[in-house]
């Protein structure tokens, strides 16, 4: 009897994954936004339903079918970068890197990188940003955090495509931040989502779209105690060239204040204007309000008691201080 050293789920799934990589990147955008489109006509759609209650939390302003066609579009992007991701982390690095059309800031990163003080690089989770390791170590060596995928197949993928990268990955514990602080102290340089939502005890309150949303404070209290540069990066799709652009600029000065609240409320002041810019293309998919326990139902009430829950959440916010 032969012993199988993955199960035959794990091995159909790599064997998928491997496949798909391998397609024309234009073919799986193209896969991506099709199958976005069948999802959105049905009714029971879970992904278009929490995306369409962000909006409503964050563009109250906006009239009901504006929202409603940014959230296809939203929806769509996401999809597309799902399959973004699998082209990129099935390709060598080159084709990244071959498919950066336009840089915006990279003197900025540059210029950080030389200093020798180290260097933060806030990437929110906006486009594809994956796309951006191959063409970030071309410059330098990055320490990235990364939690094993409960999926074993895609876990192995996704490692073997950082194996090619000049990058040391640090689990998502206090280890791992230890070497990202040593990492920064000797002048090297991280990467960092910082618009998850953290443990209870890693995070505090800060207004974000104006709601209070429990946010990291790995980002500012890194940048408190080694004073290194932080830099904001984005990438996002370019239809007609069949590319991406870059986006390198800084992060609001006041991410390296003392004061951690006003810190934390800078790092998300940044990451909400970057949005504005491309509100189709951030991943609204996430239930990021919920994690404050007075909107832990949000994504389950009525249209019309989503104002005043905000309302509530964002004045007992203000009388906190």
């Amino acid at each position: 009897m032969m012993i199988q050293d993955h199960p035959p789920a794990v091995s159909g799934l790599s064997r998928t994954l491997a496949i798909f990589s391998k397609l024309p990147l234009r073919l799986l955008q193209w896969l991506a936004r099709l199958v976005a489109t069948l999802m959105i006509t049905m009714p029971s759609a879970k992904a278009l339903k929490t995306v369409s209650r962000n909006l409503q939390i964050v563009f109250p302003e906006l009239e009901p079918e504006q929202r409603h066609q940014l959230a296809k579009k939203s929806v769509q992007a996401q999809f597309q970068s799902m399959l973004e991701f699998v082209k990129i982390w099935g390709s060598p690095p080159q084709f990244s890197i071959g498919h950066i059309h336009q840089v915006q800031g990279q003197q900025l990163l540059l210029d950080a990188i030389a200093s020798k003080q180290g260097l933060i690089l806030v990437v929110p989770h906006l486009g594809s940003w994956e796309i951006m390791n191959a063409w970030l170590n071309q410059f330098t060596d990055i320490v990235i955090m990364y939690k094993p995928s409960q999926n074993q197949a895609l876990d192995q993928f996704v490692l073997t495509a950082r194996s090619r990268l000049r990058a040391t990955l640090v689990p998502t514990d206090e280890s791992g931040v230890r070497q990202i602080f040593r990492a920064l102290k000797q002048g090297g340089v991280t990467a960092i989502l910082p618009d998850h939502t953290p443990e209870t005890t890693g995070g505090i309150y800060s207004p974000f779209f104006g709601c209070p949303v429990l946010t990291s404070t790995l980002v500012s209290r890194l940048a408190q105690k080694t004073r290194c540069h932080v830099l904001q990066l984005s990438c996002i799709r370019l239809p007609e060239q069949g590319g991406f652009s870059i986006v390198i600029e800084p992060v609001d000065r006041d991410i390296s204040s003392p004061d951690l609240q006003q810190s934390v409320n800078a790092l998300n002041h940044s990451i909400e204007q970057l949005i504005r810019r491309h509100p189709e293309h951030y991943h609204w998919s996430y239930k990021r309000f919920k994690a404050n326990p007075q909107l832990e139902n949000i994504y389950y009430v009525p249209e019309n008691q989503v104002a005043p829950a905000i309302a509530s959440a964002r004045q007992a916010f203000i009388n906190k201080d």
